[in-house]
């Protein structure tokens, strides 16, 4: 299974055909710079490519009502004065003779996607569409949206596919209900209703300015464990596509740039959104104290003056968000993608490896008397056996540091599992990477003698009791329960990685590390997008094969296997991540779930 790219270049047929500074920036560019920047990055050549079809009336009918899109189909046979004036009817639309077919052709394309993805076709997948669908009503066309694509694509997919519930997750810019479409429904407190209830997410933005930490953070404490259990500057947009479709692909995120503080304004949303969303959701209740809604982010009394796309201050936010735009291509640049995604090291052949074909078995180790040097400190190190897979290990994470290989998994003896680690940190910290994270599963102790300098954080899952000898060495019990498990994930091990901006992760799996394989996929996984993609996995060679393909698969961008059923998590657990994070917090920002008093 791979990547879809949904489009038809008929989409782009649609454009102002008259004057109007509020709706001019919808334009056919939105697409096809889009497309190009596709083309040249060589993405497009890598998607399946699906040709949109138009949703069929009937499909339109699943969301809008039959008067509205009769009123649409109409508009085909409409001059431009007839089609001016319509437009007026609707706040920030304007109507084209194609309109009805391009809007069809958006429709359908999210129709396409989600049979290709239900079905099997394809793992996931990108819609480039036009007209934009998020903002029209059942009988009403509003901010250049004429059907709702993806209401219409949810609909399908319960009634295709059998799909029994659909979450949605929106969050946006809201300014206390003072930002267009100044909608009341768009506030935190606005949670479905009915079988829908607690199924619909808002994270109202109240302020400009969001940043890295920002979005981090509203992934780790309010997105992901509810999983768990577009734009209008043309440049900005064609960048923002292609690292989607990246990510799609399974390539590696670029590093995140700037302080990892989140804002005050974000966390008061983040907190209104936890509170009125904790009565539907286990998960949130368990992480911390539970949440109390405040009047913070809602909408005060009145219809405030909208502030429409169109408006000086809208343009001047999307300028600032091009330059952090640019900013980050500029890291792109600095941090180009290695030729090899992921590589493997292993002392012997393993019968039953079954590794994607892109995967490279690295069969080169470090010279002989480097390696005897790094090894000479440990006994444990002495053994041929071991000898030779610590220099896999070190040749291996070299090529890492070097840039030429994005990622990797690595076995060693069980009995020289510690020493092992021992010298890849330090090996790492001595050959290019400035800050370094170890997240050490089972009973790896961090050495003693290990320099506490700032430049490496150790992260114990699996000690006997939590604990932070300092803010650079933590120690966590392991869970018991799949709740537990996701829980010390999103909000210790996460925050803490995306507080320290590591350029390397080492997620060391020890002998007798009691996490069942899908957990450790997921750890892997989630641990690429802190450190660029930069994780080596090491793991104890009487693990199975089946950890070994796992680890290799998704640090190659494949979906981590199902955790299984959701269980709470086990009160001793939620204790000893509720004790370490009043411990770390006033360092560790990231791991902030509200403002401060």
């Amino acid at each position: 299974m791979g990547t879809a790219l949904v489009y038809h270049e008929d989409m782009t047929a649609a454009r102002l055909l008259w004057d109007d500074p509020e709706c001019e920036i919808e334009c056919p560019e939105r697409l096809t710079t889009a497309l190009e920047r596709l083309q040249q990055r060589g993405l497009e050549q890598r998607c399946l490519r699906l040709v949109a079809r138009e949703a069929s009336e009937a499909e339109l009918g699943l969301v809008h009502s039959p008067e509205y899109v009769a009123l649409l189909r109409g508009t085909q046979a409409l001059g431009t004065r007839e089609l001016q004036a319509l437009s007026k009817q609707y706040d920030a639309v304007y109507l084209h003779p194609s309109t009805f077919h391009c809007a069809r052709l958006a429709a359908g394309a999210a129709l396409q996607l989600v049979d290709a993805v239900l079905t099997g076709a394809v793992r996931n997948g990108l819609a480039l569409v036009r007209p934009p669908g998020h903002h029209s009503q059942r009988a009403t066309a509003n901010g250049f949206c004429v059907f709702n694509n993806v209401a219409i694509a949810a609909k399908h997919a319960q009634q295709k596919h059998g799909l029994h519930s659909v979450l949605y997750f929106s969050w946006h810019r809201y300014e206390h209900g003072h930002f267009w479409p100044c909608l009341r429904e768009s506030d935190a407190d606005a949670v479905g209703r009915g079988r829908g209830l607690g199924f619909t997410v808002n994270l109202p933005w109240n302020q400009v300015g969001m940043g890295n930490a920002d979005y981090v953070a509203a992934f780790l404490h309010v997105l992901l464990p509810l999983a768990f259990e577009g734009g209008y500057h043309l440049e900005s947009l064609s960048q923002s596509v292609c690292m989607m479709v990246q990510a799609l692909l399974g390539d590696p995120a670029l590093p995140l740039s700037g302080p990892m503080e989140p804002h005050g304004s974000a966390l008061e949303s983040l907190q209104c959104v936890r509170a009125a969303q904790a009565p539907h959701w286990v998960s949130l209740q368990q992480q911390g104290a539970a949440p109390v809604l405040s009047s913070g982010t809602r909408c005060p009394e009145g219809r405030p003056s909208p502030l429409p796309p169109g408006e000086p201050e809208f343009k001047a936010v999307v300028t600032q968000a091009a330059a952090a735009l640019s900013s980050l291509l500029d890291q792109l640049r600095l941090h180009p993608t290695p030729p090899v995604r992921v590589a493997v090291a292993l002392t012997a052949p393993v019968i039953g490896l079954a590794l994607p074909p892109s995967v490279l078995c690295e069969e080169g180790s470090l010279p002989q008397e480097e390696m005897q040097a790094w090894a000479r400190p440990h006994e444990a190190l002495a053994q041929d056996e071991a000898l030779i897979a610590l220099g896999k290990v070190l040749y291996l994470l070299d090529r890492i540091l070097d840039g030429q290989v994005s990622s990797g998994t690595a076995a060693t003896p069980v009995p020289a599992a510690a020493a092992t680690l021992d010298v890849a940190v330090r090996y790492g910290l001595s050959h290019g990477a400035q800050r370094l994270l170890c997240v050490a599963v089972g009973k790896l102790d961090r050495p003693p003698d290990l320099t506490d300098d700032g430049r490496n954080l150790w992260l114990n899952i699996g000690g006997e009791e939590a604990t932070a000898p300092s803010m650079f060495h933590v120690s966590v019990p392991l869970p018991v329960t799949t709740g537990g498990f996701l829980s010390c994930v999103l909000a210790l091990v996460l925050p803490l990685a995306y507080s320290f901006q590591p350029d390397l992760v080492l997620v060391a799996l020890g002998p007798g590390h009691g996490l069942p394989d899908p957990q450790a996929a997921l750890l892997a996984a989630l641990l690429r997008g802190p450190a660029g993609g930069r994780v080596f996995a090491l793991v104890d060679e009487e693990s199975t094969p089946q950890l070994a393909t796992v680890l290799a698969r998704v640090l190659n961008g494949e979906a981590p296997p199902s955790l299984g059923p959701f269980s709470m998590a086990a009160p001793e657990d939620t204790q000893a991540l509720m004790y370490l994070r009043g411990r770390l917090e006033p360092r560790w920002k990231m791991l902030q779930v509200a403002a401060p008093p």
